[in-house]
């Protein structure tokens, strides 16, 4: 009786189709990561600012080129801890009770650092860092695998839902900038991350409220072993690497907060990069052999084994945006508006606000080519992907060369940053949401949570590698500009080519990829 009423639940979630077309569920999960990322991108501009501020002006006056070695090192860990997050959400609590727990998590660390602005102490801020951390690996790799869920069928709609998704992204990362970087600048820094910590409250608010009522059951079962002592084994084996890894991970903050323990930034950064190459490795070679999965899960591991490569080669670029090319935006572009000079971070929102335009457009295409039969595969829109964000990096090279020729004297129109966005948004769609969806499209059914996880360690490993290279830049330096953009270029545009040759192979391994359900 229970198990037909959880199926009806779940049939009367995913066949509603009042959210413009699309399941209803699919408002309660919008809204509820568009809050989320108000309150991370919120948070994000401001943590340079605030660890590099002088104490007299509330800040911990950290030297700049530390400063930014802990961002980096905290948008990795961030994606990064969508990897365990996955395998908890799968094996312990189920989807819907890691989202939970996750932004309970996100909303205790803003709170906490928005103490660390009143105690004047670093403790409680990098604490809340890591409880931020935590809580999105909760929160950020399962709601996107509920998306995938609200459609079983797969095809284009499937691809339509996550570039609706997609926008709520965007959305919150634009009103986020734009609200706390004001708060936090102009009146205080504890009233930019009581923005964001606000943002984040409403969005746990928003999902309690409504995950009942639209969702239906889904996300609330985990994967579980046939065998009730096999299963029972399998959880007690996961309790306590838990308790071991949060253990260890307090032993440190303690050690660390009481000097016993000294931290170099900059040097973890750099070995970070080895290190999470090595576990995507490792992580596939694991599934791969031990797994328990058949001929045709293997192939389907295989190609997002080849898409998280891909996928990471696109991010190392696109996320040299708070980077290299916000040094250009800084240095080197005319931001003068009818007398007022526009801040160079407001550049980092162009991107978001061509996504929220362009998202629609984007749903509409999948949606007219799917009722053609002529959806393009994954690996060609990773492709087209790829291709475009080089376009973007294309034409930056002779705004460099402007700027190499004058000397530095000149400063150059918006509109090559402006266009050089628009080309890596278009790349971006072509990628990103559909790189979501793919993951849930073919992940095994018992680990669809663990590769969405995967999927957001190719954006960790991304932005370790944008971090190294943009971090390199230096504005005395001239000459590195053009080599950064046409060495960024030739790498992308190289990886679509390699791509597209391989997009027939892959197909073969997939080839019924839009009818996939994931199942």
């Amino acid at each position: 009786m229970s198990t037909s009423r959880d199926g009806a639940a779940n049939a009367t979630a995913i066949q509603d189709r009042s959210f413009f077309g699309h399941p209803r569920g699919l408002s309660t999960l919008f809204f509820t990561e568009m809050w989320e990322r108000f309150s991370y991108y919120g948070l994000r501009p401001l943590l340079v600012l605030f660890m590099s501020a002088a104490l007299i002006d509330g800040g911990f006056g950290i030297e700049r080129s530390q400063a930014s070695a802990i961002v980096g090192i905290y948008a990795a860990s961030v994606y990064l801890a969508s990897l365990p997050g996955g395998w908890v959400a799968d094996r312990l609590l189920g989807l819907r009770r890691a989202i939970m727990l996750g932004a309970v998590l996100i909303s205790l660390g803003h709170i906490s650092i928005g103490l660390s602005s009143f105690a004047h102490s670093p403790l409680p801020f990098f604490i809340g860092l890591i409880l931020i951390v935590l809580g999105t690996g909760l929160l950020k790799p399962n709601i996107s695998a509920i998306v995938g869920d609200l459609y079983p069928e797969g095809g284009a709609r499937r691809d339509a839902g996550f570039s609706i998704f997609y926008m709520g992204i965007n959305t919150g990362a634009i009103l986020g900038q734009f609200a706390t970087g004001l708060l936090g600048e102009k009146f205080g820094w504890h009233w930019g991350f009581g923005a964001a910590g606000v943002g984040m409250l409403i969005g746990l608010a928003w999902f309690a409220l409504r995950a009942g009522p639209t969702l239906g059951n889904l996300g609330l079962e985990i994967s579980r072993h046939p065998d009730p002592v096999k299963q029972a084994r399998q959880e007690r084996i996961m309790k306590l690497a838990l308790a071991g890894g949060l253990g260890l991970l307090v032993l440190v903050i303690v050690l660390a907060a009481t000097g016993a323990l000294q931290l170099n930034p900059q040097a973890i950064g750099q070995n970070m990069t080895y290190v999470l190459v090595g576990v995507a490795v490792l992580y596939f070679a694991a599934i791969f052999m031990f797994g328990g999965l058949n001929s045709h899960e293997k192939k389907r591991i295989l190609v997002i084994a080849i898409l998280f490569f891909f996928a990471s080669i696109f991010w190392a670029a696109f996320e040299q945006a708070p980077t290299s090319l916000n040094l250009f935006a800084r240095d080197f572009t005319d931001r003068t508006v009818f007398g007022w000079e526009v801040p160079a971070i407001w550049f980092q929102i162009v991107n978001s606000l061509f996504i929220v335009l362009l998202a629609p457009v984007f749903a509409g295409i999948w949606l007219g080519l799917g009722r053609r039969n002529a959806n393009p595969s994954s690996p060609v829109k990773f492709s087209l992907g790829l291709l475009f964000a080089g376009l973007g990096f294309a034409l930056m090279i002779p705004a460099a060369n402007l700027v190499v020729g004058s000397g530095g004297a000149l400063k150059v129109s918006p509109w090559w940053l402006v266009f050089s966005y628009l080309f890596q948004t278009v790349g971006e769609l072509c990628l990103s949401p559909v790189g979501l969806s793919t993951m849930t499209k073919l992940s095994p059914r018992k680990y669809v949570g663990q590769m969405m996880g995967i999927w957001f360690l190719a954006t960790s490993v991304g932005n370790l590698i944008a971090g190294l290279v943009g971090g390199n830049v230096d504005p005395e330096k001239l000459d590195q500009m053009p080599t950064l953009f046409i060495g960024t270029t030739v790498a992308l545009v190289a990886a679509a080519i390699l791509l597209a040759v391989l997009s027939p192979l892959i197909k073969k391994l997939i080839p019924d990829e839009n009818k996939l359900t994931g199942e």
